[in-house]
């Protein structure tokens, strides 16, 4: 399929936040995916205490179900109130703190420490700052980002995961001269080139 009415397409930081402000969020769901749960055992593979990155997370709930799970939760948003609204409408308690290495950036942690939310562009993280994951829900992440963006989307995600680590993907599919997006249609060769 031609992408090609979409490729470019360039949804600004300002255009997500506005977004948020004006609870214009259709794409965020009250109730876990349902395919992180079918294929939750993909992602955790057997293992316990998994650090996993939740990419453009929003106030996604299935940050608190892993947590739950005893994994260590990282996410990252450019809207600070979603992050807010996460906390408080999971009852969770938090601080906030600034990111030395990012110039405005702030980390609002839990408490308990296991979910850490970082209020910055995605591209401003690197792994000397967050580490890296063993595994990645990616639920609207990739068909967020602006087309001319993904090659260092992509980049950037690679370097963020360990060896071993899994990546669940999740994408839409649509004939995109039919729709502007986002959320992007992103062709499987894409995402065969851009992550192996």
């Amino acid at each position: 399929t031609d992408t090609g009415s979409q490729k470019d397409r360039v949804v600004s930081e300002e255009e997500w936040l506005k977004k948020w402000e004006m609870g214009n969020i259709g794409f965020h769901k009250e109730r876990g995916h349902p395919l992180l749960q079918k294929y939750l055992d993909v992602l955790v593979n057997g293992r316990s205490g998994l650090r996993i990155f939740f990419p453009l997370c929003g106030k996604a709930v299935e940050m608190k179900w892993l947590a739950d799970m005893g994994h260590s939760i990282f996410g990252v948003e450019i809207s600070e109130q979603a992050l807010k609204e996460f906390f408080v409408e999971h009852g969770l308690s938090y601080c906030e703190e600034p990111v030395p290495e990012i110039s405005g950036a702030k980390k609002l942690q839990s408490t308990s420490g296991n979910i850490s939310l970082y209020c910055c562009s995605i591209y401003d993280l690197s792994s000397s700052i967050v580490g890296k994951f063993d595994g990645v829900w990616d639920r609207g992440a990739l068909v967020a980002v602006n087309p001319c963006d993904r090659q260092r989307y992509g980049s950037l995600m690679i370097t963020l995961m360990e060896k071993n680590s899994s990546y669940l993907l999740v994408t839409v599919s649509y004939d995109p001269s039919k729709h502007k997006g986002p959320p992007f249609y992103v062709p499987e060769s894409e995402i065969k080139s851009l992550f192996g």
